[in-house]
This record gives C-alpha cells, sequence and structure tokens, in this order.
C-alpha cells in the first residue's frame, strides 16, 4: 500500500459506509436517554400474552418462579444486546448500529471511568478505529501522537520508531486518559437512533432449553430487576467479568502490577515516543496521555503487591527513581509527593470459549495480555471489525443455526491478530524483567542490542507489537533471531565451555519463554487455522 493511496481509498470507504448507513438508520427505534432524566421504559414483553412462551432459564444458581417469560418474536425486541460501554462496548454499538441493527447496550456504570491502563492506542489499533468511523474520538480529547518507543537499558538508549512509512501521515498510536476516549465513543455510538445506552448491572444470562442464550437478566440504576431478550448477546464487560464463567473457560493469571502516576508540566527525553526503561526489577513506562501530563506505571512483579499503602512512596522514592531519566526525576519525586498513587493488576487470560449460541465475548472480558506493549485496544477493535463483518453476512440474526456457524468462525478467524499481539506481549514482559539466571540476563541483553540494529532488526517487531504486521510466524522468527544473536555474541570470536553452555541455555530459556504463551494461545489455531473445521474461512466481501 502507499502511502499516497492510503487515505483516500481507505477513508472514502468508511465515510460513505457510515452515510449509507447513517441514512438506514433515521427510522428511530430506541430513544437515547444517556446522562438525560427520564422515565424508565425497559425493553421488557408483556406477561399476559395468550400464547405459551418458551421455558427460560438463567444461568444464576437461584431464580424465582415467576410470571413464564414470553416468546422472542415480539416487536419490542433489540437484535443485539451488549454487556458493557467500554472500548469495546462502545464501538461495537456504533458499527452495528450503523448497520441498522437495534441494540441495547447496558453499563454498570455511565460516568467517566478513571482507570491508569487503556490509556494506549498502537497505529494497527487506529486504523481499526478509521475503518469503524470511529477516528474522531481521539480528535477532542488532547490526544497524543505516539511515533515509537524508546528502550532505556544500563545508561544506554535506542529509538524505536513505528514502520509508518507506507500510511497516510495521520495514521500513527495515539495516547490519552482512557476516561476521555471511553466518553467520546459512548456518546457518538448513543447519537444514533438504534442504540439505546442503559445503565444497570447484568446479573444473568438468559438461556433456552438448549443452552442458547436469549438475553439478559439486569438490575437498573433504581433497583428494578428487568429482563432484555435479543438474539445475540455480546459480554464485553471488561476484566473484572462476572459473566465470563457462562462462556469460557477463565483461566486468569495475574503476573504483576502497575503502580501508576501522573506527572505534570514535564518534558520526555523524546516528545511523541513511548519510553520504556528495562529496570530492576522489571519495566518502567513513560507516555504523555495530554499535552501537560504523563502517565509512568512501574511494573512490580508477582500476584499481589508486596508493599502496603504507607510504604510505596519510600518504595518509589528510594528504589524506582534512580533508574529513571534524570529529566524526569523531579517531576517523579513531585507525583509522589502529591500522593495520587494507583495500583492495577496486570492480568493474562487465554482465549478459551465454550461454543454457546447466542452469545459471544469480547475484549478483556474473553482475552487478556500483560498490557506492557499496549496491544489490548488494538485486539478488541480489530475483534469488533471482523466480528462486523461476520454479522452483516447474516440477514436475520433469528436465523439461530446460521448465526452460530458464523460466530464459531470468529474465534478462528481473530487468531491472527490476537495470538501475534498476547504472545508478544507475555515473551517481551519475561524477557525484560531482570532475572539471577545468566541465560535470561544474556537473553535481556541480546534484545536490548538486537533492537538497536535499526532497519529490519527493529521494524519488524515493532511492526508486530503495534498491530501492524499481524503474523505469527514473523514473530517466532524475529524471537528465536534474538536468541541465536545472542547465542553469536557470546561464542564469538572466542568461544569456551562455559560460554557455549550459556548459549545452549539461551536457546533453551527462549523455548521455555515462548512455547507455553503458544500453547496457551493453540498452537492449531496460531499457525494451521485451516485445518479446524468452520462453516465461514475468510472475511466477507463488501
Amino acid at each position: 500500500m502507499s502511502s499516497s493511496s492510503f487515505p483516500s481509498s481507505k477513508i472514502f470507504s468508511v465515510f460513505s459506509h457510515s452515510l449509507t448507513h447513517t441514512t438506514m438508520s433515521q427510522f428511530a427505534f430506541f430513544k437515547f436517554s444517556y446522562n438525560k432524566p427520564r422515565h424508565h421504559s425497559p425493553l421488557l414483553f408483556p406477561n399476559n400474552l395468550p400464547i405459551a412462551p418458551p421455558l427460560l432459564r438463567t444461568t444464576t444458581a437461584l431464580r424465582s418462579n415467576a410470571a413464564p417469560d414470553p416468546p422472542l418474536a415480539f416487536p419490542g425486541a433489540a437484535d443485539v444486546i451488549v454487556v458493557g460501554a467500554g472500548v469495546a462496548g462502545s464501538a461495537l454499538a456504533y458499527t452495528l448500529a450503523k448497520d441498522a441493527r437495534r441494540v441495547h447496550v447496558i453499563e454498570r456504570d455511565l460516568r467517566e471511568p478513571d482507570r491508569i491502563v487503556g490509556e494506549l492506542l498502537q497505529p494497527g489499533g487506529y486504523l481499526k478505529l478509521i475503518e469503524l468511523g470511529l477516528e474522531d474520538c481521539v480528535d477532542q480529547i488532547d490526544a497524543q501522537r505516539v511515533l515509537g518507543y524508546v528502550l532505556f537499558m544500563d545508561g544506554k538508549k535506542t529509538r524505536l520508531p513505528y514502520p509508518l512509512e507506507k500510511f497516510h501521515a495521520d495514521v500513527a498510536g495515539r495516547s490519552f486518559h482512557n476516561g476521555r476516549f471511553i466518553q467520546m465513543m459512548r456518546e457518538k455510538a448513543a447519537a444514533l437512533h438504534h442504540v439505546r445506552m442503559e445503565q444497570g448491572t447484568v446479573t444473568s444470562l438468559l438461556e433456552q432449553d438448549s443452552k442458547t442464550v436469549v438475553g439478559v437478566q439486569y438490575r437498573t440504576k433504581d433497583g428494578q430487576e428487568l429482563k432484555a431478550y435479543a438474539p445475540l448477546t455480546v459480554i464485553c464487560d471488561g476484566c473484572f467479568s462476572n459473566l465470563r464463567r457462562s462462556l469460557c473457560h477463565p483461566k486468569v493469571e495475574v503476573l504483576s502490577s502497575f503502580v501508576g502516576l501522573v506527572l505534570e508540566n514535564c518534558q520526555l527525553p523524546f516528545e511523541n515516543y513511548g519510553h520504556v526503561i528495562l529496570a530492576d526489577p522489571s519495566p518502567i513506562l513513560f507516555y504523555r496521555i495530554s499535552s501537560t501530563e504523563v502517565r509512568c506505571l512501574v511494573d512490580i512483579p508477582g500476584r499481589k503487591v508486596p508493599l502496603v499503602w504507607s510504604g510505596m512512596a519510600n518504595y518509589l522514592k528510594a528504589t524506582v527513581a534512580s533508574q529513571i531519566p534524570p529529566d524526569l526525576q523531579d517531576a517523579f519525586i513531585s507525583a509522589i509527593d502529591r500522593g495520587n498513587i494507583r495500583i492495577m493488576p496486570n492480568s493474562s487470560m487465554p482465549a478459551d470459549p465454550y461454543s454457546t449460541p447466542g452469545a459471544l465475548l469480547i475484549g478483556d472480558a474473553f482475552n487478556m495480555r500483560h498490557p506492557l506493549t499496549g496491544g489490548g485496544m488494538t485486539v478488541a477493535l480489530s475483534d469488533i471489525v471482523l466480528l462486523r463483518d461476520l454479522i452483516q453476512t447474516v440477514g436475520d440474526l433469528n436465523d439461530a443455526s446460521s448465526l452460530s456457524r458464523y460466530l464459531e468462525s470468529f474465534y478462528i478467524l481473530r487468531k491472527p491478530m490476537a495470538s501475534t499481539i498476547n504472545t508478544l506481549a507475555g515473551a517481551l514482559y519475561k524477557v525484560f524483567s531482570v532475572s539471577p539466571d545468566d541465560a535470561r540476563k544474556e537473553l535481556r541483553q541480546a534484545c536490548f542490542d538486537y533492537l538497536s540494529l535499526g532497519k529490519i532488526f527493529s521494524g519488524g517487531p515493532i511492526a508486530l507489537l503495534s498491530g501492524l504486521n499481524p503474523y505469527p510466524l514473523s514473530l517466532i522468527l524475529h524471537f528465536f533471531a534474538v536468541a541465536l544473536y545472542g547465542v553469536g555474541r557470546l561464542v564469538l570470536p572466542f568461544p569456551s565451555r562455559k560460554r557455549i553452555w550459556i548459549g545452549a541455555r539461551i536457546i533453551l530459556c527462549a523455548f521455555c519463554i515462548i512455547f507455553p504463551i503458544i500453547k496457551a494461545e493453540g498452537i492449531r489455531q496460531m499457525f494451521f487455522p485451516a485445518s479446524i473445521p468452520a462453516f465461514y474461512r475468510a472475511p466477507p466481501d463488501r
């Protein structure tokens, strides 16, 4: 793709798609009530219908034997229920509503979120944002362009720009306040007539006899217990999802925790770049989230933060401050003294879904990776583009058999992008963390030196990290090229028994790091997706 051809073809396609479906959405279906006082008008069915309804059950252990539930074929039903209105839920609601699907969004809290993660969108994610017609959501929130990374280690540094030469000048990463971004997406989704956004807590899924999900039971802001029905329910209620156990094998592993600070009125050594300090015991991140604020994330390994709140400030000053660039030390100490220290667990969860007709998981509720590489939103937005393209080929979502086959294909087709970013995030975190093992130390140094070579040696891994090159095989080749580079540094030009032994352990160490991650992602799904039975194997021609 050339630089000149990208914007006209891609953006025109997105804008024409948006214009077409804006026209279709002029027939109002839902009344939006976001941040406005209203009389509650839930998507409910009357219980006095003369037709005997199918028996429904909830996924919770306890339920009351109330009046029978109504049949699904009723004109008040939504086409899709979206549980959660974060980045994934809001983007999904917007894109489905543009296709004239009636979307009921139920979000636990519609106030602006305040989080210390989800603040960096990679260029691959920004391209997906353009495909969805949501790129203007970063225009009014003081978002900052990100052009790559700078890696610091033992007094040395190397700059790793994104390989953006073939793209339009607007294509880059973006960093911002997570809450501002989500609110912009919610507002844009809610402006469409086919979207109804409601504050409430979903307590369970509603299932029909054959374990087909037909809706949700939820509690409104004012305490009412209600039910909503749709042929498709999409769960995207975040990393602390209380519904994922009904739809997948939730193998959540807490790898570490981020301690978050905001540095004010300071300059980064390299503006428009994310800064990664390979510190002891694990990496420290800096990136700008507004024109006056810089986010700092200090990684602390382990399932639990070993420091109580009262000792955190002392730890940051005594252990961390001396390891960051001198230009940032004063602002770092000032941020600690202000006392607004936040802690967020960093979790990993491979995608391992049940085949559940009528329901789908997406976003962090479905799949998580260490946030070191900032790939979560890129994976979620890529999944939404894929899901939109699949659903567009299903004329009637009430055709449960056809819908189920396409949803099965979603789990296969998402693998190249998701598994590449997931595997790289997990592998880099392990390589960048300090270890007493000599082989791990050499692998860490080899990774820094390999990336410092520039050209394809840095451009290839950064293209993978940024979502611009979603190919798992390319990731494997670069990862083992780093290991072989580390072996070469040891044994050339004068090998010794000790160096040869450490070199052999470097290769073994590389296998031990990456293959458990690949196994969790699914070797067959990553590298041989065509061998997995599925009804639909390629995105539809649009």
